[in-house]
């Protein structure tokens, strides 16, 4: 393994958990790359100062720099932007590398975000086309219900075109961001979202990995064409693949 991401639900509802398994990850792992994606309201600036040498990559989702637009969202309460740009400040404190997650929806798809771009300023900025999966945000059933939130291929491309200069782009339209990702749930089980819904495998504390991975649904040239591999590490000498056999490589 070269790059482990922890992600959600929030990871720092537990952050002690989190501060084990960042520091297991880095230090007797030996990944090159720790990250973490989080929506920001519960990060402090001591948990970044004592673990800086743990965490490789911070990501905050932010899906609008305009907090009335948060709010229709679901996203904070009102100070979700001003919590964004105090988390980029403290990253570039820390040397931890700045990573800013949009998605693309109904209430955001004619923003202009080049300007707060430019200020915050993340050395990579995902754009991804928000996803409906029947089995979790489509609709009755389901936790929540997402489909008001669809926007069309079009106006997708729209908005990446809006913001094309900005360097940092790596836009997701859901034909990549589908079958792209290795996500292992709470129960360690793959994630298969091939059918248009959450399909567990089976657990890796069950069987082995290679088995597992056959039921992942995970497609390599996809996450290959979304850019999936990166220069991910803030220590590029810090990695675990110089003498690796070849059955690991990617």
């Amino acid at each position: 393994m070269k790059k482990i991401n922890f992600a959600g639900g929030e990871p720092f509802l537990y952050p002690k958990y989190l501060e084990e398994l960042l520091r297991y990850c880095k230090q007797v792992l030996k990944v090159e790359s720790a990250s973490i994606v989080s929506n920001g309201s519960k990060i402090k600036y001591e948990f970044l100062q004592r673990n800086k040498d743990y965490i490789d990559i911070l990501a905050i989702s932010c899906d609008s720099f305009d907090e009335s637009v948060n709010k229709k969202i679901g996203r904070g309460t009102g100070k979700h932007v001003e919590k964004l740009s105090d988390i980029s400040r403290w990253c570039r404190e820390f040397g931890i590398k700045f990573k800013l997650n949009t998605v693309v929806n109904a209430y955001n798809k004619s923003e202009d975000m080049n300007e707060n771009i430019l200020k915050i300023a993340p050395f990579r900025w995902k754009c991804f086309q928000v996803l409906i999966l029947e089995n979790e945000n489509g609709g009755e059933g389901t936790l929540r219900d997402a489909r008001e939130f669809v926007v069309t291929d079009q106006e997708f491309e729209e908005f990446i075109q809006r913001h094309s200069k900005q360097k940092c782009l790596v836009p997701e339209p859901n034909n990549l961001m589908k079958n792209s990702y290795l996500i292992l749930d709470e129960y360690l089980r793959f994630l298969n979202c091939t059918n248009n819904e959450k399909t567990p495998s089976e657990s890796i504390l069950d069987v082995p990995v290679e088995k597992a991975l056959m039921q992942a649904g995970w497609d390599q040239e996809a996450f290959i064409g979304r850019s999936g591999i990166y220069d991910w590490s803030k220590q590029p000498s810090n990695i675990c693949g110089n003498n690796q056999a070849k059955e690991l490589e990617w």
